[in-house]
């Protein structure tokens, strides 16, 4: 039976701690209760002094559930105690249901929810936890936790989306260098034999395929070195913050690819930022969590210049402008909604009209990628073949 070593708040708010040998965390909290004891910090003796760590494996979907099923219990009146108890009982997944009992213990010993929530950042980002502190803080709680469950389904469906972009061109690009390498160590060895023993002579693009077969298989190893350094390089680069800006602005410039991620990013940005402000969170703390969500350091950027600039008496709108991420739609209509004192609201038609934008660019993108890896593979597989077929083409000319 494991041994719990626990810190506890007795009715005269002095602080207890001590052992207990019980079979799970649950019969600790039972067993501070029934002496009047409000627990603050329970661990196994085990792991004592490390705390716990949690966050693997829990997906958005299971987070969406669970806001969900809080603002039902919320609205419905529940106490919040209550309705964390209830959730921690009934949610599937174990990491989640572990951290919601380790809310639980948090909120009884007298911190806030938000508070709470943010001892697990693997789970509840900050966005989350600045929603449900503005939620407490307003009364509000169960409507910015029906907000919360909508956003982030729609930044997973947006998300989603990207990814489904990028699987077809990926299983194409394996399947063509799969068939390549194949061809080049097993396939032309046998043609270079039998032209060496007919000893015609090879046409340029013959012996170009044969060069490239023999140099695979007595450099493969290379080879790999060579793509793993090359992979390591880019990595290193980009957790520099000048590799950082450039390879994510180079990425917005790529033909196809750009104005996807562009117009995601425009969508991330609106979304995330109108909901924040919606649920009463400072537009100058709403812009510093939309730059870290943003997903890329020119957005980051031209997101916190603009936080400087509403910070110096001055508009949002001009340092998304000068950006040039941002298209003049975008920005004007910002600024409307700046004038106007509707920003939340412009913000959010923003984000429902480049979320469709988003599905007519995934469409495009497959519908052109289709096509061109197609033909990419038929020239680069089908012009290996016809290379080695040349000498035979001789071959027979000769022997007429």
């Amino acid at each position: 039976m494991p041994t719990f070593i626990y810190s506890a708040r007795n009715p005269n708010g002095e602080i207890q701690t001590g052992e207990l040998d019980v079979a799970s965390r649950d019969d600790v909290v039972g067993t501070l209760r029934r002496q009047r004891l409000t627990p603050i910090k329970i661990e196994e003796k085990k792991a004592a002094g490390r705390g716990i760590t949690l966050g693997s494996g829990v997906g958005t979907r299971d987070v969406v559930i669970f806001t969900r099923q809080f603002a039902t219990m919320i609205n419905s009146g529940l106490p919040l105690v209550q309705s964390l108890d209830i959730l921690a009982k009934q949610t599937e997944n174990k990491v989640l249901r572990a951290t919601i009992q380790q809310v639980l213990y948090d909120v009884e010993a007298g911190q806030t929810l938000a508070d709470a929530m943010r001892g697990h950042k693997k789970i509840f980002s900050e966005l989350y936890v600045n929603m449900v502190a503005a939620g407490e803080a307003g009364g509000i709680l169960d409507t910015i936790l029906l907000r919360l469950a909508t956003f982030l389904e729609k930044a997973d469906a947006l998300r989603r989306k990207i990814k489904g972009a990028m699987i077809y061109p990926g299983v194409i690009t394996s399947v063509a260098v799969g068939a390549v390498a194949i061809l080049l160590i097993f396939v032309i060895p046998t043609f270079q034999t039998m032209f060496d023993s007919a000893g015609v002579p090879l046409p340029g693009p013959t012996q170009f395929v044969i060069a490239l077969s023999k140099i695979l298989k007595s450099y493969w190893w290379a080879c790999i070195l060579a793509i793993a350094g090359t992979v390591f390089f880019v990595r290193s680069y980009y957790k520099t913050p000048a590799g950082h800006l450039a390879i994510d602005g180079l990425l917005l410039k790529v033909p196809i690819l750009g104005p996807l991620l562009r117009k995601s990013a425009v969508a991330r940005f609106t979304r995330t930022l109108g909901t924040l402000v919606s649920s009463g969170v400072s537009i100058l703390d709403g812009l510093e969590i939309t730059a870290k969500t943003a997903g890329n350091r020119v957005l980051h950027d031209a997101i916190m210049a603009s936080r400087a600039s509403i910070a110096g008496g001055e508009t949002i709108a001009e340092p998304l402008r000068a950006s040039g991420v941002f298209p003049p739609m975008v920005i004007q209509m910002i600024n409307v909604g700046e004038q106007t004192g509707g920003l939340d609201e412009m913000l959010g038609k923003i984000a429902d009209f480049y979320d469709d934008e988003v599905d007519t660019a995934v469409e495009a993108l497959l519908s052109a990628m289709e096509p061109i890896m197609i033909v990419v593979l038929g020239v680069v597989v089908g012009g290996m073949i016809v290379a080695m077929y040349l000498p035979i083409f001789d071959m027979i000319n000769t022997v007429h």
